[in-house]
């Protein structure tokens, strides 16, 4: 019998190395964040970077971001995601692939 794991275990194994002097993402206009009617990053982040806050906006915690690119797309039409890789040496390390 196969036991089923959850992917919160298995995230829970990779490493991530924050690089706190240049965070590869950042929200570009905070007020454009508040007037997002879906505010669909903070449901549709794998990691959960991204929550509501007490203000109406978002705030957003890279540690932990998988690099996968889901904000980016689901803000494309507001374009308010600056985002990058990290430079080397920094951000997640898969182990499992």
């Amino acid at each position: 019998m196969t036991m089923m794991v959850k992917v919160e275990e298995k995230l829970y194994q990779n490493r991530y190395i924050v690089d706190e002097s240049r965070p590869h993402i950042q929200i570009k206009s905070v007020e454009a964040c508040q007037t997002c009617e879906k505010q669909a990053c903070t449901f549709c982040c794998p990691a959960a970077c991204y929550s509501k806050n007490e203000t109406g906006g978002v705030t957003l915690v890279t540690d932990g971001c998988l690099e996968c690119g889901t904000c980016r797309v689901v803000c494309q039409d507001k374009g308010n995601i600056a985002w990058d890789y990290p430079r080397g040496g920094y951000g997640i390390s898969y182990k499992f692939g």
